[in-house]
């Protein structure tokens, strides 16, 4: 069963938003997501300054399985994009909490995101 980060909010499409009232929202693909894509092999991200929307596509993750589409939660500005992940995506894979993390934005709006309970109990994650 895969791990869902308690302290994280979710979307239905299985991003994540960090959100600590600071800064800008980490976005991420929960563990559930990255266990079902398999390994990990190329992440095409939102340049930074872009202007993101919640609920619309903003990148792609490829796997060895297949290419799926990255949704944003939320709506706001690109501040900063994760370097890691572009060089060595497996790390989405390995930490997909941590040195997985996508990209950041400066919030002005946030789109339907559930609690870490109910992302877990919609797709059999464990909290």
């Amino acid at each position: 069963m895969s791990k869902v980060a308690a302290e994280l909010k979710y979307s239905a499409e299985h991003e994540w938003i960090a959100v600590d009232g600071s800064g800008p929202a980490g976005i991420g693909i929960s563990a559930v997501a990255a266990d079902a894509l398999g390994d990990i092999v190329y992440v095409d991200l939102p340049e930074v300054g872009s202007i993101v929307t919640a609920g619309e596509t903003c990148g792609e993750v490829e796997s060895t399985k297949s290419v799926s589409d990255l949704y944003s939660p939320v709506t706001g500005e690109v501040t900063e994009i994760n370097d890691g992940v572009v060089s060595d995506p497996a790390l989405i894979n390995s930490d997909p909490y941590g040195a997985g993390w996508l990209f950041k934005v400066s919030v002005t709006e946030e789109g339907p995101l559930l609690s870490a309970e109910e992302y877990a109990a919609a797709n059999g994650g464990e909290l």
